[in-house]
């Protein structure tokens, strides 16, 4: 019997070493990790007919490099960039990841109620002039209260852990922060003013609208198809996990840099709050923000386009085979 099962277990050695790999690079401290961990932990991958192999950087320049030049099948980046690319001539398609949005805050001591209540305030801002939740904001403003934003503030823009720190130090007025930074953010006090979720909706978008995503190549999906499909499975079995299971965010703490529970809740209900619904992504929703979005930025954040292109996002896998 013993025998029967060291064959058997040899048997399958070489199948599983077969599988073929789907090379990730992302950034180090991302919290992709959390989810990508929790796919290799569990063997996501191996269930879906491929082996992940993640490749930390140390940023997203980096990441786009190796993507770029043929050195990893996928990356993590927002829709709006694939469709810029896409708008230039290049295959790539996007396979929601998060719809976490970021928000304004306050210090919890802070006087204001509102955006009225910025007037003159210095507000620090992560991921530059063309930050997406800095446009939308400023949308909001101008659109429903007639606030420019711009104008009647003063922005510092600097890399998400400066904003953190310096917001922290009461060194502005409001801050401006990817999702996970807020939430250390406001475990440490600081309040929202007003949700970029809630904004958008204000201004008749769809909060539901994944932003961020694995971006693959489009031949990927015309030629191994089995493997993007394998990749989309295996994500939302991780996402199922993390969306229910505390013990799996308990064992996923040490990545996660929590320094208090309080830190580790705010951070832990961040990531549930933006896992994005089953099913393909609304494109008509997404022309809008897109429309919104080149109207704002313009050519130096969307290119060339002023709709949403053909192609950007990638149909959920099919059923699965029993």
């Amino acid at each position: 019997m013993r025998a029967l099962l060291i064959c058997a277990l040899l048997w399958a050695l070489p199948a599983a070493a077969e599988l073929p790999v789907l090379r990730i690079a992302v950034l180090k401290v991302g919290t992709v990790n959390w989810e990508l961990d929790s796919i290799a932990h569990h063997g996501d991958d191996t269930a879906n007919g491929f082996r992940l192999e993640v490749r930390g950087t140390a940023g997203s320049a980096a990441s786009m490099v190796a993507f770029q030049g043929g050195a990893v099948d996928a990356v993590v980046s927002d829709w709006i960039w694939v469709a810029r690319q896409r708008a230039a001539g290049r295959d790539y398609v996007f396979i929601p990841y998060s719809r976490a949005v970021g928000a304004i805050l306050v210090p919890a001591d802070s006087p204001a109620q509102s955006l009225a209540d910025l007037d003159g305030a210095r507000i620090g801002i992560a991921g530059g002039a063309l930050d997406k939740s800095w446009l939308i904001l400023r949308a909001y403003a101008q659109r429903r209260h007639g606030i420019d934003l711009a104008r009647r503030t003063t922005q510092v823009f600097a890399a998400p852990p400066l904003v953190f720190k310096a917001a922290l130090d009461g060194e502005f007025g409001a801050a401006v922060n990817y999702w996970h930074f807020n939430a250390k953010m406001e475990a440490a006090g600081m309040r929202k003013l007003v949700d970029v979720g809630e904004a958008a909706a204000a201004l008749g978008l769809d909060p539901a609208t994944p932003l961020l995503g694995y971006v693959l190549r489009g031949e990927m999906l015309r030629e191994r198809p089995a493997l993007a499909h394998g990749l989309m499975r295996a994500s939302r079995a991780a996402k199922d996990r993390l969306a229910r299971d505390d013990a799996e965010w308990d064992r996923l703490r040490p990545l996660m840099r929590a320094g208090d529970d309080a830190t580790y809740r705010f951070l832990r209900d961040g990531f549930r709050a933006g896992i994005p619904e089953h099913g393909p992504v609304d494109e008509a929703a997404a022309d809008r923000m897109f429309r919104l979005m080149a109207e704002l930025g313009g050519a130096a954040l969307t290119g060339s386009a002023t709709r949403l292109p053909d192609g950007v996002f990638a149909a959920p896998p099919p059923p699965k085979d029993p």
